[in-house]
């Protein structure tokens, strides 16, 4: 089995145990820091004045510290590596959100301690030049961490507000980083009431620094074989504009891209959440299949993915699935819609504070497929869409109406034996109802080898694709029939997981716990939030309810689950595919131990969710 260091970018299940779950169903082993240097939480002390909540404070970041010598300790036993830089550098992506007295001194020489972290990733690929090195970096996001710092929700919507208001454009460094503040006009826009907005600058100055330093000293210089950049919690305007712009520049500059992006070396796009997935997926494809190209095709039912954007995003849904698909080490080949599209705006957005109200994104220029047409390659061995000319079909559900016609290019799919991966874009951060309930009705729904409706239109991409792509990887090549049982039940525990999270959790039960906690908050000027960190806003002994009653629901709906016709008894999945034939395993049980759910940050938005399913395998 082949063995990977993976620092995350904080704890949070789709990013530290899914991407655990996702290798091992693919046959790689994941090998992640302490669970206590990489742990990350909102406030954990308040201040209070009878029913009234006054203040929160004490957050809890990595340890970039024991993250850069875990690195060193483990760079001899492992095939590659992953790496966060926001855990290297900052502890975290809440960590990377800090506010700070001052955004660094000059670049490149803008903080010792900070490039002596990231230097680390310089002294692996020096020592082992041979081993991939991938690192995921992101630019900082538009809004403030709510109840982290003590920054509470008027923070978050005031700090977004103004950070996507327009800028003045500039194309040097030092000049965007000083005009942070600047209108198209070139007027200062004001004072800010519920954060202190120069320091909000400053921690801009000091990620962006930190952007450069990982462009310019690691990646140009070859110490990076992949770099991955995700723009967290973006806009179509903004503070961030400049920046992306700049990373686009300078991948085209110093890393050989065209247009921003070159899919060998570096991709700039908008996710956080799913970028170890997409990373782990082109891990397994290059330590498997020697990096050859997966061909993609994406078939969108209801409007063609060009005529969307989310609000929480700066590109449209169709460039955001191509880009996931260079992430991974795939090309896409083709790309349609049924029906014909009509031009919509997405203004949903399932992110961490989630009573927002989104504000709707400019209309979206359609995405010229040309230039990666242009990079097909030839075809490689378990190639089981050789008639068609692809080897995975992306099927991305835009419209509700659209459901039964995505089934029956599922169904097709299948009885063609051509992989398929499934990805829900009606629901606007969990699963649609309606969606998963036709979905789970269908047995092919077994057989995908990704699934996801969890969060923005990025991460559900990144969590789909990266799924589909890494267990290709192995299913292709691998022959050992224990090393694919293993890994086939690891498979069988993500897939079961994504419905039991993304549909039955965030789309139904997570309303019972969000009801109880409000109705049972603490204090009166944060009843409509108490849900956002029931640690602090409920009583002990309401939160030891409200874990019990999601223990409870989880095992109603884990039993639910197991009984659809997707993950019944006796449904196959496949195997194996192996000289353009494919094998297949019987669904057996899936059990979810009673303890395991559980409120990992102390709020309802995130849980922990390990259940575990086991194939018949013939």
């Amino acid at each position: 089995m082949k063995t990977v260091l993976y620092v995350p970018l904080d704890d949070r299940p789709a990013n530290l145990d899914d991407v655990i779950v996702q290798g091992k169903a693919a046959g790689i082993h994941i090998v992640t820091p302490n669970l206590s240097d990489i742990k990350n939480r909102l406030d954990s002390e308040k201040t209070v004045d009878g029913t009234t909540l006054l203040g929160t404070s004490t957050p809890v970041y990595g340890k970039p510290s024991k993250i850069h010598d875990f690195i060193l300790k483990h760079a001899a036993k492992v095939d590659g590596f992953i790496i966060s830089s926001d855990m290297l550098a900052y502890g975290g992506l809440i960590g990377s959100r800090q506010l700070r007295e001052d955004g660094g001194g000059a670049y490149p020489e803008y903080d010792d301690e900070t490039t002596r972290l990231l230097d680390v990733i310089r002294v692996i690929k020096q020592k082992y030049p041979r081993k991939p090195v991938f690192v995921m970096d992101t630019i900082m996001r538009l809004a403030t961490t709510s109840f982290a710092d003590g920054l509470a929700l008027d923070a978050y919507n005031e700090s977004r507000a103004l950070m996507q208001q327009p800028r003045q454009t500039y194309t040097e460094f030092e000049d965007i980083i000083e005009g942070y503040n600047l209108s198209p006009d070139g007027v200062e826009y004001g004072t800010t009431t519920y954060f202190d907005k120069e320091q909000y600058y400053n921690t801009r100055k000091h990620k962006f620094k930190t952007n450069l330093y990982i462009l310019d000293q690691l990646a140009r210089t070859g110490y990076i074989d992949f770099l991955a950049v995700g723009v967290d919690d973006a806009n179509t305007q903004g503070v961030q504009i400049n920046e992306i712009k700049y990373v686009e520049a300078r991948i085209n500059e110093w890393l050989g891209g065209t247009n921003g992006q070159n899919p060998d070396r570096a991709i700039v796009l908008p996710d956080a959440d799913g970028l170890g997935h997409a990373l782990v997926a082109r891990m397994a494809n290059q330590l498997f299949r020697g990096g050859a190209r997966t061909r993609y095709a994406v078939k969108y039912f209801g409007p063609h993915g060009n005529t969307i954007i989310n609000t929480y995003e700066y590109m449209d849904v169709h460039e955001n699935v191509v880009r996931h698909v260079d992430i991974v080490g795939g090309v896409l080949v083709a790309d349609s819609a049924y029906p014909e599209p009509e031009v919509v705006t997405d203004v949903g957005a399932g992110l961490e504070n989630e009573q927002l109200v989104a504000v709707a994104a400019d209309q979206v220029v359609p995405f010229d497929m040309t230039s990666e047409l242009d990079r097909m390659t030839k075809g490689h061995p378990g190639n089981s869409g050789e008639n068609t000319g692809i080897d995975i079909e992306i099927i991305a559900i835009t419209a509700l109406d659209q459901v039964q016609a995505a089934l029956e290019q599922l169904t097709l799919n299948s009885e063609q034996g051509l992989p398929s991966v499934l990805i829900d874009f009606v629901g606007k951060g969990p699963a649609n109802v309606d969606v998963a309930e036709a979905l789970l009705n269908s047995p092919y729904t077994g057989r995908v080898l990704g699934y996801s409706a969890w969060n923005t239109p990025g991460n559900k991409i990144g969590i789909a694709v990266g799924m589909g792509q890494s267990r290709y990887a192995l299913i292709t090549t691998e022959k050992h029939e224990h090393k694919l049982r293993d890994a086939m039940n690891a498979h069988g525990s993500l897939l079961f997981k994504r419905f039991l999270k993304d549909y039955y959790y965030k789309a139904v039960a997570i309303a019972d716990i969000r009801t109880y906690s409000r109705a049972h908050a603490l204090y009166t000027n944060v009843a409509t939030l108490s849900d956002q960190n029931m640690l602090l806003f409920n009583s002990e002994e309401d939160y030891a309810h409200l874990q019990t009653l999601l223990r409870d629901l989880m095992q109603t709906y884990t039993t639910a689950l197991a009984n659809k016709t997707a993950f019944q008894t006796g449904n196959v999945a496949i195997k194996q595919i192996c000289n353009d034939e494919l094998s297949y395993a019987t669904y057996g049980s899936a059990l979810l131990e009673y303890a395991n759910p559980d409120f990992i940050w102390g709020r309802a938005f995130e849980i922990t969710l390990n259940p575990q399913v086991n194939f018949n395998i013939v």
